[in-house]
C-alpha cells in the first residue's frame, strides 16, 4: 500500500478512494480508531497485524490526511492516532460494511456483534444508514455502541493474547 502522492490516473472516485483505503488492514485500522482505540499496541492487538503492517497503514493514513498523530509521552516518544475530519467522514463506509457483513457474512442465530442505540430517539438504530426507528441519518456522535457479550469476549481474548506475547 503506497501513499497516494501522485496525480491520479483516473477520474473515477471509487478508484481514487481505493488507492487510500482499498485493503483489509487499512479498514481494520480505521475500525479500531472508530472504536476509540488510539494507541498503536491496541490497534495491533485488535487487527492482528504485524508491527510493520500496522505502522505502514498508520503512516499512509496520516500522509493521506485521515489520521493525525498526537504525542502522549515524551520519553520515550509515544503517539496516539486520531481521526481527522477526513477520517471521520469515512464512518458511513464503516456503517455500510458493518451492515453488509451482518446481513451476508454471518448466520442469523449469531445476532448483531454490536448493538447501536440512537441517542436521538433512544431506540435500536439497526444497521443504518438510517435509524430503523425514527428514520434519521445515523451519525457517529449520535450512537451508543454496545458490543454483544461474545464479541466483547473475543476482543478481550485478543487483547490478553497480545499482552501475553
Amino acid at each position: 500500500m503506497a501513499v497516494n502522492d501522485s496525480l491520479p490516473d483516473t477520474l473515477c472516485p471509487i478508484s481514487r478512494a481505493e488507492t487510500i483505503v482499498g485493503d483489509r488492514w487499512t479498514v481494520l485500522v480505521l475500525r479500531e480508531l472508530f472504536m476509540a482505540n488510539h494507541r498503536y499496541d491496541e490497534i495491533q492487538a485488535q487487527t492482528g497485524g504485524t508491527p510493520q503492517m500496522v505502522a505502514a497503514r498508520l503512516k499512509c493514513l496520516e500522509a493521506d490526511g485521515l489520521v493525525e498523530r498526537r504525542l502522549y509521552n515524551e520519553r520515550p516518544k509515544r503517539y496516539e492516532y486520531h481521526l481527522t475530519a477526513k477520517g471521520e467522514a469515512f464512518y458511513p463506509v464503516i456503517i455500510a460494511l458493518r451492515a453488509w457483513g451482518e446481513t451476508w457474512c454471518k448466520a442469523p442465530e449469531e445476532g448483531l456483534a454490536v448493538n447501536m442505540t440512537h441517542k436521538n430517539c433512544n431506540h435500536s438504530a439497526g444497521l443504518g444508514p438510517l435509524c430503523e426507528h425514527c428514520g434519521e441519518a445515523l451519525r457517529r456522535e449520535d450512537l451508543i455502541s454496545q458490543p454483544q457479550a461474545a464479541y466483547a469476549a473475543e476482543r478481550l481474548a485478543r487483547h490478553e493474547a497480545f499482552k501475553g506475547k
